[in-house]
């Protein structure tokens, strides 16, 4: 028996969900996929279900750039409740200590956030997606088990405080790619002298994208009961400009057969930057490349045409 195909459009396009708390990050994905009816669709890392905003959702073909978006630097507005260490370091967890609030102005705050600025390591919380021995660690934590994680390098570029008062502070936090910001709260929280957990994520921007350009899924579910399919469509947003950073190069239709072909092109352009995305000669993106200091471009990801739904 042959391989059933899958049911749904070749929709390509990436729509900007505002998640709302409560729920996870795949089961809006699912919502959302659904309500396009898109055969393929996959989103830019995952939101803890107590957090809310930006969660960039690939539709299609642009399911192939979600890992270049995956890595790009993020920003978040979040609120740390002092005094109360929970096991997951959010309201969802467990409290596993209690600890009285020392008395600080809020310049002592301050001058704390100054020495977690720059490039760090940063151990992962048991509570996260990460796989250990194929089983998400967030797994283990709930069976009580905790592993050894390795640090990683991450980077905070920028830490703003927003409000302060005696048991709560909430923060802006730009920071690069694998940064777990309810570490970073807790760490922060422990300096100053009582531990606390997240009561508040927010993402508001996410490689580049910003709330505005943002929708939920309930106002999707909306424009779908009225305006159909043809109206969600709108919602979406180019594949190509998900990496603004990236050079342009147009190819003849030659080029074009060679890069789907898997082979190496010559190109007359060079950049500094190797990462590049290709255009045909009608400016429709094809896909990304690796371009050498001699020009020679190597495909990456090539977008397949598909023709009808």
């Amino acid at each position: 028996m042959g391989r059933r195909n899958k049911r749904g459009r070749n929709i390509t396009g990436i729509v900007i969900i505002d998640k709302p708390t409560g729920r996870s990050s795949n089961h809006v994905l699912q919502q959302v996929k659904r309500l396009f009816d898109a055969k393929k669709a996959g989103h830019t890392g995952s939101l803890d279900p107590l957090a809310t905003g930006l969660l960039p959702i690939c539709l299609g073909e642009a399911t192939k750039v979600s890992s270049y978006l995956l890595d790009a630097d993020k920003r978040y507005h979040v609120t740390c409740q002092l005094g109360v260490v929970t096991d997951s370091g959010d309201s969802d967890g467990k409290v596993i200590e209690t600890n009285e609030i020392p008395a600080f102005i809020e310049q002592d705050l301050q001058d704390i956030l100054l020495k977690f600025i720059g490039q760090q390591d940063q151990v992962p919380p048991m509570y996260s997606a990460l796989k250990f021995q194929g089983q998400p660690l967030y797994k283990l934590a709930r069976q009580g088990i905790e592993v050894e994680r390795k640090s990683r390098s991450i980077t905070i570029y920028d830490i703003n405080l927003l409000a302060c008062d005696h048991d709560q502070f909430t923060l802006d936090v730009k920071c690069s790619k694998g940064t777990y910001i309810r570490t970073l709260v807790e760490d922060i929280s422990h300096v100053l002298g009582c531990g606390g957990h997240v009561v508040m994520l927010r993402r508001v921007e996410t490689a580049g994208y910003i709330q505005q350009q943002s929708i939920t899924v309930e106002q999707l579910e909306s424009l779908a009961a009225e305006g159909g399919i043809d109206a969600l469509d709108k919602c979406l947003l180019p594949t190509e400009d998900a990496l603004p950073d990236w050079p342009e190069i147009m190819l003849t239709d030659e080029m074009v057969k060679a890069l789907r072909l898997g082979q190496y092109i010559q190109v007359d352009q060079a950049f500094d930057r190797m990462e590049v995305r290709l255009f045909d000669k009608d400016k429709v993106f094809i896909g990304l490349g690796h371009m050498s200091e001699q020009g020679v471009v190597a495909p990456k990801r090539v977008f397949v045409v598909h023709e009808g739904p």
